[in-house]
């Protein structure tokens, strides 16, 4: 059964962390995981939340997964699917249609994941019954409390009467784990200081004025050229106006921030991880537990008040041991205590180009798995219909409602004429850029 789904999910063996889980898991104890970002702490409680679902029956909740995030939830959802256990999975998160979800329970998910605010609201609205969850899944809990979800979590905890098991993660250290929770004489399988998830990090730093920050940082985006790119800053205004000079450059980009509309984020993740935008522009909501690709380089616009927040910023690069690059753009006037002082200076001396658009660009589909829409049905229609080739098709994400297909840019003309007239499933579809 292992060895097929890490055959599914392209892994070879599960690492150190992930088997010390599994075994703890095995003993039936609570158990405390403290892992960093990029370390496969998802796969590492999704598969004692199998094991435990394979001695039950089917067709009621079973297991119960809370994150901090929508993005979060949608993660692993996607991971548990690729899995192929057979059994359902249902999202919930605010911004996702409540009567979707509700529909989704008619026929109850084995596991259910979502943000702590739609879970209370389900429990509260009686629609999902809870007495068969024997597994609770505490994910980015840290986070959590940071996000001020404790009542939710308290109110959610305070109704699991079955429950059996605790797993709680954390990708900084806890102190006292609240009372609330439940967790009681935990097996703690702590890897945050395990030097092998740390990844080869390149630090190098940008020296500007506060005057010329801006323009620093064109430049280097443009030294940087096409590689992928995360810009953090502190600030969704900083975001904004960040975004608003790369527009006037005329340089593809995307923004994720919480200030945003939820479906204006998922196509943001979803087009930075298809490859159609190589650069994006984030707060520290994209430093954590968001399903997005290995990426190339991270600019650190301003830098964030602690090396914890540091740390989790720099772990969405150079995952799992590969290489990156990490560029500090420093004003004078700035100081951080948890810098070293032997950091390499970046050196912008030069004419660089404007990097290119992305071979890369994605298409909207107005169908998805709620009109038995799959990725096959769309590989069919641009491959026979769309005049295209295998290789002019790259990533396929298929939601409820809507499906994305990343094609080669320069036939996205092409394909939008063929197929403008055409069906899916008997049923006329808009297609179009996806903005």
């Amino acid at each position: 059964m292992l060895e097929k789904i890490l055959e599914k999910l392209k892994i070879t063996a599960l690492n150190d962390m992930q088997k010390a889980a599994v075994g703890a898991a095995k003993k039936g104890n609570d158990i405390v995981l403290l892992a960093p970002t990029g370390s496969g702490k998802t796969l590492a409680f999704l598969l004692p939340v199998l094991t435990a679902l394979e001695n039950f029956e089917k067709h009621r909740v079973q297991a119960l997964i809370l994150v901090p995030s929508r993005e979060l939830a949608l993660q692993i959802e996607q991971v548990f699917k690729q899995m192929g256990t057979g059994h359902k999975i249902n999202c919930c998160y605010g911004g996702h249609p409540i009567k979707t979800e509700r529909n989704n329970f008619e026929q109850a998910p084995s596991v259910l994941i979502g943000t702590p605010g739609r879970i209370a609201y389900h429990l509260r609205h009686e629609n999902f019954d809870e007495s068969g969850i024997i597994t609770l899944v505490l994910d980015e809990f840290d986070k959590a409390l940071e996000f001020g979800f404790q009542e939710d979590m308290f109110y959610i905890i305070s109704k699991l009467r079955s429950l059996k098991q605790r797993i709680l993660t954390s990708a900084t250290t806890m102190g006292e784990i609240p009372e609330f929770t439940g967790v009681k004489k935990p097996i703690e399988i702590d890897y945050l200081k395990d030097i092998k998830v740390v990844p080869d990090l390149k630090l190098k730093k940008v020296l500007t004025t506060a005057a010329d920050k801006l323009d620093t940082l064109f430049q280097l985006i443009c030294k940087i050229g096409n590689k992928t790119t995360l810009i953090f800053c502190n600030h969704r205004e900083t975001v904004d106006r960040i975004s608003d000079l790369l527009i006037d450059k005329d340089l593809a980009h995307d923004i994720f921030h919480g200030g945003m509309e939820q479906d204006e984020r998922e196509r943001a993740l979803l087009k930075f991880r298809n490859g159609s935008i190589k650069i994006l522009i984030t707060t520290d909501l994209a430093s954590r537990g968001l399903d997005i690709p290995e990426v190339e380089c991270i600019i650190h616009y301003q830098l964030p008040y602690t090396e914890d927040a540091f740390l989790h910023r720099n772990g969405r690069t150079a995952r799992m041991n590969a290489k990156g690059t990490a560029y500090l753009v420093i004003a004078d006037d700035e100081k951080y205590p948890f810098l070293k002082n032997d950091i390499e200076p970046e050196n912008l001396k030069g004419n660089f180009n404007i990097p290119k658009d992305s071979d890369w660009q994605t298409l909207y589909i107005a169908a998805g798995k709620k009109d038995k829409v799959n990725k096959i049905d769309i590989v069919g229609l641009l491959l026979k219909k769309g005049g295209l080739q295998k290789e002019d098709v790259g990533l396929i994400e298929v939601k409820d409602q809507s499906s994305y297909v990343a094609i080669k840019r320069k036939m996205v003309t092409q394909v939008l004429s063929a197929l403008s007239n055409e069906r899916i499933k008997n049923k006329k579809v808009k297609i179009e850029i996806a903005m």
